[in-house]
């Protein structure tokens, strides 16, 4: 179908967004962010791209078509906000979600890849899962289901939503006044989405060697003098 090809390219490619923003500027923007952070079906929703460009448009290379810091507390807003709603529909749902059938609207796998993230980084994941497409969208509703205390979720929705929503800004504001940038933003912006999941990776590492180091070595078995 043609407006699913226009659809995708609109949000897959950077002059797609970069339309986008010129057409609806920060409340469409703000539609998006909360949509794929607190809305199932919004997992294919290009945050960290739409973030990035949202950045570098709000820089002097881009024209300063956005005003920096409205731009970031709407968007942090959303994300929070957004957060806090799969918080409450996975609270809603309970353990039965995980078992609900696929369709078109919605992924049971993304959910189940959400809850094994989850199980492994424990609350941690409502800060970690913000850089990692799809995760984001999930694990919110994983941490509901799983009835985190809402307190300790807070605190980490908080956190995550304008460390996320700051740092992608802040890199395309940045980073787009390199010429190399201006020129590769579709390339840009694979190398910024690679470079923020390294947290993940290098708690991943440290936790995989401190369990090594508690498994104590099995020495030779003495079964006494012959």
């Amino acid at each position: 179908m043609d407006w699913l090809r226009d659809l995708w390219h609109t949000i897959s490619t950077p002059e797609g967004l970069k339309g986008l923003i010129a057409w609806g500027g920060i409340p469409a923007m703000t539609a998006i962010v909360f949509a794929e952070t607190g809305l199932l079906v919004g997992f294919f929703l290009p945050g960290d791209s739409l973030l990035f460009i949202a950045g570098f448009l709000a820089s002097p290379a881009g024209g300063n078509l956005l005003p920096f810091l409205w731009l970031n507390l709407a968007l942090m807003a959303a994300a929070i906000v957004g957060d806090t709603v799969g918080y409450w529909i996975g609270k809603r749902a309970g353990p039965p979600i995980f078992n609900r059938p696929n369709s078109r609207l919605f992924r049971r796998d993304h959910l189940l890849a959400a809850r094994a993230f989850y199980e492994k980084h424990g609350g941690k994941t409502i800060v970690l899962a913000r850089f990692v497409p799809i995760v984001r969208t999930f694990a919110p509703v994983v941490a509901g289901a799983a009835s985190m205390d809402y307190r300790r979720f807070v605190a980490f929705n908080v956190f995550g939503g304008i460390g996320w929503v700051l740092s992608m800004t802040a890199l395309g504001h940045w980073l787009g006044r390199l010429t190399w940038v201006q020129r590769n933003l579709e390339k840009a912006i694979v190398l910024v989405i690679l470079v923020s999941t390294l947290p993940i990776v290098w708690h991943a590492w440290r936790a995989r060697r401190a369990k090594v180091r508690h498994v104590e070595p099995v020495g030779p078995v003495d079964v006494g003098p012959p």
